[in-house]
């Protein structure tokens, strides 16, 4: 067997000859990814694996804690096994009860991997098919020991084998797996701007996932970097909800010698494992359009009780959708560029927190939060049916504390979704020859190239723009017109729904009884002035006085807003607004309230005003601000319509088809 990744991949892969008929394709990874990683265990293991043993019977009656340290210490790696036993010796008979007592000798944080596979229950169903012996004797021959399979190259080889596992279960892969060609763009350009740096001798660097699902963005991440120096020291540091999900990926990070404890298991918005950490590079896709109800109580508690120094104080999203709760999770682990390297984020999401919740909601507050400090640097826009569980549109924001001089305060907006179904060259993806789920087209490796190069470029074309981030910024103010009624006291169905109303109930029946009669005895039909209308009512009920929310309540049934009548005012005189006519106008950032209002509103509605009391809380202008990034309309390009005389001819031609074959039923 050879040292290439993907060789030694198949071969691992090629068990699965076995396990068909007795298992689905589906089942397959479950066997086989568990078993590589105990097989590459024990080959690591195999030169300190005597001193281990030897180490461990002498210490019967010591402390479990500080046994642990020593057996570490001995085996010179952040695992051990204190077993005599190993895959080629698991003798014909009691197989099942060997292999699991082999199992159970691991160290704990290795014991808790093959757990979490619940690959003890997989053990059980492979002897019951009678297949154990063979699985085990096929991994016992294959050599993964260091000296013959780098920690590069079998890292690669289990990112291979975790692919074919997610490609062969496509119905969920989406949940835990982000396709090879997505996880390439959002690391390289993660790491676009910093190749200087990652060159340098010495280079240590964390990175970082909370969503890492089975590790791809982790591994891909140090794969980069590897390749730009190969000697740099990389942390990986992850967190993942489902538990075979997390398994995978805490066995990629082992077989890669990362330091498998910062792997953490649990929902990383209610109980993040690493509050106390700050990375230099963070990637993640999180769930699409996953509600957070469950984890509701304990977010809006973190965000009541610790504001700004916890990671919610911008603001929260609707229940239905916890997409921009992730984003402002990776902002609060962002390092300061001041006081340290600074950090760079990419992360996936999909088209709804560019623009959902109008001024003043949490999502716009969010990304107030966001393009007023500075953070994002780009966001990409992704062709459709790119994943595997979904055909929406998604998009790769790229956020940074350390952004280059001439990025400052600027957004790149770079449209890699175009869809030319006339010339397909100017197209960024390619259609895949046979879908996986809903993933029925990827980025080749030059179109992966080309938005990275746009993008390290902060190049401005066609399909890349650059704006000022107050571009996306406006002000919301309300537009108030003047309340004008017209009253109509003896109209019978107003009246009627006067008596209708829960408010009128409550009055005694003699006040009812002379509110009636006084308003049959009205002098007019119609009163155009509302002071009018209740000057002559109060008139025609002595005795009886009314509170200001009767009069309110007799106006609203018996009125109607009427440009020709007079307008309404307060005791003090002031001129009262009509609540039904209430209305908003969005206000460019850049641009004065008062001028578009003028030229906007003014000439279409001469007596409408703008209501300044209604103020932003944190600057204190009038008008709430909100920001929105309306992708799309930034590179709409206009089709005109087809000439009228071609839409009929085919219309025509469509017809007399449609006739020849109803000729042809009749016949």
């Amino acid at each position: 067997m050879t040292n290439n990744f993907s060789s030694i991949a198949a071969h691992m892969w090629s068990v699965a000859d076995l396990l068909r008929g007795d298992f689905k394709q589906s089942q397959y990874g479950r066997i086989i990814l568990p078993f590589a990683l105990l097989r590459r265990l024990e080959c690591v293991l195999e030169p300190t694996k005597n001193a281990v043993i030897e180490k461990f019977e002498k210490s019967p009656n010591v402390d479990e804690a500080a046994l642990e340290k020593v057996l570490t210490h001995t085996a010179g790696l952040s695992f051990y096994n204190t077993s005599k036993m190993d895959l080629s010796k698991l003798g014909e008979t009691n197989v099942l009860a060997n292999l699991e007592s082999y199992i159970r000798s691991f160290s704990p944080n290795t014991r808790e991997i093959f757990i979490q596979f619940d690959f003890f229950n997989t053990l059980e169903k492979l002897q019951e098919a009678d297949l154990l012996y063979k699985v085990a004797k096929r991994y016992a021959a294959t050599d993964l020991h260091p000296s013959k399979v780098s920690n590069h190259e079998m890292g690669l080889a289990f990112e291979e084998l975790i692919r074919r596992f997610a490609e062969s279960s496509n119905e969920t892969a989406g949940e835990h797996f982000t396709p090879r060609d997505i996880v390439r763009l959002t690391t390289s350009l993660v790491f676009c701007n910093d190749d200087d740096v990652l060159t340098k001798p010495g280079t240590i660097r964390s990175i970082y996932d909370p969503t890492a699902g089975t590790g791809g963005f982790l591994s891909s991440g140090m794969e980069y970097m590897h390749e730009m120096n190969p000697k740099a020291d990389i942390r990986a540091f992850g967190q993942e909800l489902n538990p075979e999900s997390y398994a995978i990926c805490k066995a990629d990070m082992l077989i890669k010698g990362q330091k498998v404890d910062n792997i953490k298991l649990g929902n990383t918005l209610s109980n993040d494992q690493l509050s106390n950490e700050k990375f230099d590079y963070m990637l993640s896709n999180p769930p699409f359009g996953v509600d957070w109800k469950k984890v509701q109580k304990t977010i809006n508690d973190e965000q009541s009780q610790k504001g700004y120094d916890g990671r919610f104080g911008p603001g929260l999203p609707r229940v239905s959708d916890g997409s921009l709760l992730f984003l402002m999770h990776l902002i609060s682990k962002m390092k300061d560029a001041k006081t340290d390297n600074g950090s760079r984020v990419g992360i996936i999401l999909n088209g709804s927190p560019l623009f959902t919740g109008g001024a003043g909601s949490g999502e716009s507050e969010i990304r107030r939060y966001v393009l007023e400090n500075d953070f994002l640097e780009a966001i990409i826009a992704l062709p459709t049916d790119m994943f595997y569980n979904t055909g929406i549109a998604t998009y790769v924001w790229v956020l940074s504390t350390t952004k280059a001089a001439d990025r400052k305060n600027k957004v790149q907006l770079i449209n890699a979704a175009v869809d030319d179904k006339e010339d397909t060259s100017n197209n960024f993806y390619a259609s895949m020859r046979k879908s996986l789920g809903s993933k029925r087209r990827y980025l080749t490796d030059e179109s992966i190239e080309e938005i990275v190069r746009m993008y390290g470029n902060f190049e401005e074309n066609e399909n890349s723009k650059i704006f000022d981030y107050t571009d996306f910024g406006f002000r919301r103010i309300t537009v108030e017109r003047p309340l004008k009624l017209t009253i109509y006291p003896k109209d019978v169905e107003r009246v009627e729904a006067l008596t209708a109303d829960k408010a009128w109930a409550k009055l005694d029946d003699t006040v009812q009884t002379a509110i009636i009669n006084a308003l049959n005895g009205m002098s007019t039909d119609k009163f155009m002035a509302r002071d009018a209308f209740v000057d002559e009512l109060k008139g025609k009920l002595p005795g009886v006085k009314l509170s200001a929310a009767q009069v309110k309540m007799l106006c609203k049934h018996l009125g109607e807003h009427d440009d020709e009548a007079q307008t309404c005012t307060d005791a003090k005189g002031k001129v009262e607004a009509n609540p039904e006519l209430r209305d908003y106008e969005n206000v460019p950032l850049k641009e004065d309230i008062h001028t578009y209002f003028a030229r906007e509103v003014t000439p279409h509605v001469p007596d409408a005003w703008i209501d300044e009391s209604k103020k932003d809380e944190k600057d204190e202008k009038t008008g709430i601000v909100g920001y929105e990034i309306p992708f799309n309309r930034h590179f709409y390009v206009y089709q005109p319509p087809r000439d009228l005389g071609e839409i009929d001819a085919e219309l025509d031609i469509v017809s007399r088809d449609i006739m020849n074959l109803l000729q042809e039923v009749h016949v």
